[in-house]
């Protein structure tokens, strides 16, 4: 379980001390919790700080009852915390083989490979030997990044909007991932969403605005008021 205990986060500005997330309060033990919200609204800090990119400038953050406040990113991975970000990290030089053998951890096999792309919904014998560059879609990109963090079998999956830079259809073929992996999955995901098809998937969701806790609960009590864009300043978006 993940839980945060009063967790804040403030910047220097040129105008000042500028207050990001404020009093964060949050047990999350679900296996798939969405967290939405308005732009600028404080989600991505959030995930950055559960990912240990970012360190709390007050509060407390714990995994399974331990302290992991003061962790580094490092430390947060080995204890067994994923983060993706927006944009997929290239790597030049290396394959696609490479790195998800190198998220496993250990030494694997080809098919063992193969198998975690087939999972994502790759045709593993084009992807295998292929290179991490710029002739990888957008699409591809995340879907091989997700496979690597299934190859990890970490505790907790943080996804900081997935469907960022893709179309429509790599998007539809992201939500049968993120069906698949909700499936399998024996940690807990993460994800940071404005798109109705990802939060309808989601356990739970929690609605993040102006750096505070609006609402958290599940999709049945929180996801209808959104549709309807009662109570909030932002709407979630149909695809």
């Amino acid at each position: 379980m993940l839980e945060l205990k009063n967790v804040s986060f403030k910047v220097d500005t040129e105008d000042g001390e500028k207050e990001i997330l404020k009093d964060i309060n949050l047990k999350i033990d679900d296996k798939f919790v969405a967290i939405t919200g308005p732009n600028g609204g404080g989600k991505s800090t959030l995930a950055k700080i559960i990912a240990g990119i970012y360190n709390p400038t007050g509060g407390q953050i714990l995994l399974d009852g331990e302290d992991i406040t003061n962790k580094s990113i490092t430390e947060r991975a080995q204890m067994g915390i994923s983060f993706a970000f927006q944009q997929p990290v290239r790597f030049k030089g290396l394959t696609v083989g490479d790195l998800i053998t190198l998220a496993s951890g250990k030494k694997i096999s080809v098919s063992e490979a193969c198998t975690y792309l087939s999972e994502v919904g790759l045709c593993a014998r084009e992807y295998i030997d292929r290179e991490i560059n710029a002739s990888l879609s957008g699409g591809e990109l995340k879907r091989i990044e997700i496979a690597m963090i299934m190859a990890r079998s970490t505790k907790l999956s943080v996804f900081d909007e997935p469907e960022a830079g893709i179309d429509l259809w790599s998007f539809n073929n992201l939500i049968r991932v993120f069906e698949k992996m909700n499936e399998k999955t024996n940690g807990s995901i993460i994800i940071i969403s404005h798109q109705e098809k990802i939060l309808d998937i989601a356990d739970k969701i929690i609605v993040v605005a102006n750096g505070e806790v609006k609402s958290y609960g599940t999709k049945k009590d929180i996801l209808p008021a959104l549709l309807r864009n009662e109570n909030t300043s932002f709407s979630c978006v149909k695809l």
